[in-house]
């Protein structure tokens, strides 16, 4: 079968990569010169399965409005004339209850421990190199009252059988011995030693060129102007070098999925929450993180990649654009300078910024549509490159008719037709 593949980020290379092992003709289209340039980018480097959370909690809304208020907010409202964003927004407040944070945590959890599986088995079947570490994950509680609140999060991790580490400030700075120098106080965290870290830029790129030495074809500088149907299917995507039609086709386009869909007569609830990344240059290791620190109170993720420090968090829903706030970075300086005093040199960091595409319960859409040679793997959130092996290879198995190997039933688009 010949399936297309819309984006090259690292969902898309991932859905090509497994798609080319399962045996299938593949090519991929994009408007990039290359492979994961735009979220997929300079994103904060977790693969973290067990911290793969809804945004839409139980308290949200009143933590929402105290957030607003704050010098270093971790979430960043800026209102336009978009319905689009408000409908989103009113979704996602419908999320932000116990019982449907408990079922959205679940099946992120479910998808991103897979994930995670099966990036340790295409390393190991590949040798792909991305600036990798196995050393886990600590999410770093600056109060008592945060470590109180681990509650709910730890029985999910137990339902799991997720491995975890409750630590007070002595078993932080035994894991993460660079906070031994830190300016602010913390309490505690929550460790999760399976967790890993790696480059997503560089991953998406090694892979998607083994996926080209293995017959993906990869057209870049493309622009995607809109799928064509027929007979009740799709019959071919139209793009600036001409149509392009194959047997199957996925849109694994992020945030721009939905106006993609859209003409089909799909409503796709997927809308951009913008982050950003500050990547830093380390002079010296010994004060520099090991692996991932989340700092819970500001929401931003530290991660040590080879000889570079990322820097990445806050969740900002402004629509789709690409300014590179002052203020923004400042939060990121100060969030890894209070931890990591000394570690990296911040007057020479990138800044950099990204369009995650969100779903209102956060968990991705992945499978089939209403049309039957049209596929969807989008709405990642935050969560891109740890979900990217597990999406793309249970897709494979979709299109492919085979069962995956976890369940997909309430992965799809259908969950919010009913």
């Amino acid at each position: 079968m010949h399936v297309a593949v819309l984006g090259s980020g690292v969902i898309g290379v991932t859905t090509a990569w497994y798609l080319m092992k399962a045996g299938h003709t593949v090519t991929v289209i994009d408007r990039q010169p290359g492979p994961a340039n735009e979220t997929s980018f300079a994103n904060a480097g977790q693969v973290s399965p067990g911290y793969s959370s809804p945004w839409a909690a139980p308290g949200i809304p009143v933590k929402a409005i105290k957030w607003l208020m704050m010098e270093h907010a971790p979430l960043i409202l800026r209102p336009n004339a978009d319905p689009a964003m408000y409908a989103w927004l009113f979704a996602m407040l419908r999320n932000c209850t116990s019982a449907r944070y408990a079922v959205n945590k679940a099946r992120m959890v479910r998808l991103a421990e897979f994930s995670r599986d099966e990036l340790i088995r295409l390393r190991k079947d590949t040798g792909i190199e991305y600036d990798g570490r196995a050393q886990g994950t600590l999410q770093l509680f600056r109060t008592q009252e945060q470590l109180d609140g681990i509650g709910k999060d730890i029985e999910v991790l137990r339902a799991g059988g997720v491995p975890f580490e409750v630590l007070d400030r002595a078993g932080c700075i035994a894991v993460e011995p660079g906070l031994a120098h830190a300016r602010d106080p913390f309490v505690g965290g929550l460790r999760l030693p399976n967790d890993e870290t790696g480059d997503c830029f560089k991953f998406t790129n090694a892979l998607a060129t083994m996926a080209a030495a293995g017959g993906v074809t990869f057209l870049y500088d493309t622009l995607i102007h809109r799928l064509v149907t027929s007979g009740g299917k799709i019959a071919k995507v139209e793009t600036s070098r001409g149509d392009v039609t194959a047997d199957a086709y996925v849109v694994a386009m992020g945030s721009y999925s939905p106006f993609l869909v859209k003409p089909l007569g799909m409503k796709l609830p997927v809308y951009p929450v913008k982050g950003y990344s500050i990547t830093v240059p380390i002079v010296e290791a010994t004060r520099a993180p090991e692996s991932t620190l989340l700092d819970e109170s500001f929401k931003i993720a530290i991660t040590r990649l080879g000889d570079r420090i990322r820097v990445g968090g806050m969740a900002e829903v402004s629509g789709f654009t690409n300014d590179l706030p002052e203020r923004r970075r400042r939060t990121l300086e100060m969030s890894a300078d209070s931890l990591f005093p000394g570690a990296g040199d911040l007057s020479a960091a990138k800044y950099w910024t990204g369009l995650r595409p969100m779903t209102p319960d956060s968990t991705p859409v992945i499978g089939t549509t209403p049309l039957p040679n049209l596929y969807l793997n989008t709405g990642h959130g935050t969560l891109g490159w740890t979900m990217a092996c597990g999406s793309g290879s249970v897709l494979a198995d979709i299109i492919s008719g085979r069962t995956p190997a976890i369940e997909t039933a309430d992965l799809g688009i259908a969950r919010y037709a009913a």
